[in-house]
């Protein structure tokens, strides 16, 4: 064979090569958008580790327009706050699917979830703390961000949770040094106290703003508290058959309640020592109904008695610990409890366990209601130092 033919032969077989199709192409991204679309959100972030494009679909606004024209909009993802020290800022967690493990009969048997706690890949966040975050529709306001625990801000930072974002939102009129913030009707109800001059001379005033999620604008006419017993400072609020309620700092704890459809501020007594219950953190609205867990025990407040009644039956919930961390968030009409319990010392590297358990209810006709726990599992493992914040339900 001559040097020419031999050329020929070796470029031939190069361009043949080139040509030659991969044995794994890689599927358009329109058909993995419309794939991802049917597939429940708990199993997107094991779905994110497969390689980066994977990610970015996951997180593409046309991803959730597809979900969105499929009716595959979910209303109970749970995302948990939590605080690393020594750094102030947060890390955001959401409940997910094991990637190794599916629900059974057998591990319902034995109340294993099949769920766990995965990190969510957030830029940094900014610092929060309970009081000042809510959650509406498929976003997480964090109300008066700080940069640090000595400096009070007015602004206000939201995570989009479809895209694992923040933005900017209109700030505050005024500087908080204390708030807390509550949600009803798709407006966000935030208490607190505020210094009209940092002199030694700036008096302590009350702060009442509403805040409009759909124009994303702050009422300019609120009507701020006039009861001059109810006082703002450290305040703890809830919404609550249609009201939001104030209770006043630690000392008073005197009860304030805002209708907004009248615009008018009422001094109340809701009986039962409702103002010391919703000073706990351990709380959640489930169809107007409040639940607490006080003392190690889930009560519930009757709106119509004005009294508490404790949450029947929840056969085989373990105890809580002592020292535990509760925090309860609505989860599609069922409430999901996650509490800490710390781990046995290990050669000084102490650690605690983020427990999680899901609670359903039912009513019955002496209007009491049922508790039936259908699993709870071991969620996390982290540093004992871990600050638990708070966990919020997210509609995307």
């Amino acid at each position: 064979m001559s040097s020419l033919e031999k050329k020929r032969k070796r470029k031939t077989t190069t361009t043949t090569n080139k040509k030659k199709p991969s044995p794994n192409p890689s599927l358009p991204a329109d058909l993995l958008i419309s794939i991802f679309a049917r597939v429940s959100r708990l199993y997107y972030p094991t779905l994110s580790l497969v390689s980066k494009s994977f990610r970015s679909l996951l997180t593409s606004p046309e991803l959730y327009k597809a979900r969105s024209l499929s009716g595959q909009t979910e209303c109970c993802c749970l995302y948990v706050c939590l605080r690393f020290k020594p750094y102030s800022n947060s890390t955001w967690f959401t409940l997910c699917r094991k990637p190794d493990q599916t629900l059974t009969n057998e591990t319902t048997k034995n109340k294993s979830s099949g769920y766990v706690l995965a990190k969510v890949p957030i830029p940094p966040s900014p610092r929060a703390h309970f009081s000042s975050l809510v959650a509406v529709g498929s976003n997480i306001y964090n109300i008066g961000v700080s940069k640090s625990i000595y400096q009070p801000s007015s602004s206000v930072s939201i995570l989009d949770c479809r895209t694992h974002t923040w933005r900017e939102a209109p700030s505050l009129r005024v500087v908080p040094m204390s708030l807390s913030a509550s949600v009803l009707d798709g407006k966000i109800y935030v208490a607190g106290s505020y210094k009209d001059d940092y002199g030694d001379s700036g008096s302590w005033k009350n702060l009442f703003e509403v805040f409009d999620t759909k124009t994303q604008i702050w009422d300019p006419d609120t009507i701020p508290c006039s009861e001059t017993t109810c006082n703002f400072l450290n305040c703890k609020t809830a919404c609550i058959d249609g009201k939001f309620y104030v209770v006043s700092d630690v000392i008073y704890r005197d009860v304030c309640a805002y209708e907004s459809k009248e615009g008018r501020w009422d001094l109340v007594g809701l009986g039962s020592y409702m103002e010391h219950h919703l000073f706990l953190d351990s709380s959640c609205d489930i169809d107007n109904i409040w639940y607490f867990v006080f003392q190690g025990r889930f009560i519930w407040y009757d709106t119509k008695e004005l009294q508490w009644r404790y949450l029947k039956g929840l056969v085989g919930l373990p105890k809580f610990p002592p020292s535990a961390r509760i925090r309860l968030a609505n989860h599609s009409g069922k409430i999901a409890v996650f509490w800490d319990d710390v781990l046995p010392c290990n050669g000084g590297d102490n650690k605690k366990m983020i427990w999680c358990a899901e609670i359903a209810l039912e009513k019955s006709k002496s209007y009491e209601i049922w508790g039936k726990v259908e699993w709870f599992d071991h969620v996390l493992t982290v540093p004992i130092t871990c600050v638990f914040e708070k966990v919020l339900a997210v509609t995307v």
